[in-house]
């Protein structure tokens, strides 16, 4: 029988960990690695944070939604990085301004607002969480400059690649990431089919011109 492989400690992924007062041991068990199953919901908009979540294994998709039911993907969690949204909150003291899901079976622990805030006093840790804060702001303009900047089409071609030649993927998951409704993503990849870029099932899409969806996500002609 093979045994799963050991989870990263904590310190390993988080090196600042090492020298925070109270230390790790020290909070334990208060604070110790909770495992929840993909789909679950760690937080929501408009809601006070609970807790600073660190990523040990799985993944967390943090979304914002708007008043008539869509959903943009602002940017994902994996291990070793830090969470904008819930420090934003725990910074400011106010409710959160996106939602947080599990993509996959996840590993984390739940840092306590009071914790995090004593944390924050040794700088290794203080410097560790800007430094994260700072990559989160520039993937979250990548992500404006694509939104306000770049067609439809050609962030549906960007995010159809890197994943494979098969793609167990819903239409209604891809306009969830995109920030926009379902008919229009429905109406982009029958043209992509047209065109013979990809070819369309029953919650799967099979790419097979990866050259063409590059030169449409790069704005160029196909």
């Amino acid at each position: 029988m093979t045994q799963a492989p050991a989870l990263p400690t904590p310190t390993t992924l988080y090196p600042a960990l090492a020298q925070v007062q109270p230390s790790l041991a020290d909070v334990h068990p208060a604070i110790a690695p909770i495992s929840v199953p993909a789909g679950t919901v760690l937080f929501t908009e408009n809601t006070p944070c609970q807790g600073f979540p660190l990523v040990l294994d799985g993944e967390i998709k943090v979304s914002r939604s708007s008043g008539d039911g869509r959903s943009l993907e602002l940017y994902r969690v994996v291990p070793g990085e830090l969470c904008l949204v819930s420090s934003a909150c725990l910074f400011r003291t106010q409710p959160l301004s996106a939602h947080g899901v599990t993509t996959k079976a996840s590993t984390l622990l739940l840092i306590s607002p009071d914790v995090f805030n004593r944390w924050l006093e040794t700088p290794a840790f203080r410097n560790e969480v800007l430094g994260l804060f700072a990559e989160r702001m520039a993937d979250l303009t990548c992500l404006i400059d694509a939104v306000a900047f770049q067609r439809l089409d050609q962030r549906l071609a960007a995010a159809l690649l890197g994943r494979g030649q098969n793609l167990a993927l819903t239409h209604q998951a891809l306009a969830d990431e995109l920030g926009t409704v379902r008919e229009i993503i429905s109406r982009l990849l029958r043209r992509f089919e047209r065109e013979g870029w990809v070819e369309l099932a029953r919650e799967r899409i099979h790419i097979r011109d990866s050259a063409a969806l590059r030169a449409v996500a790069a704005g160029l002609p196909a």
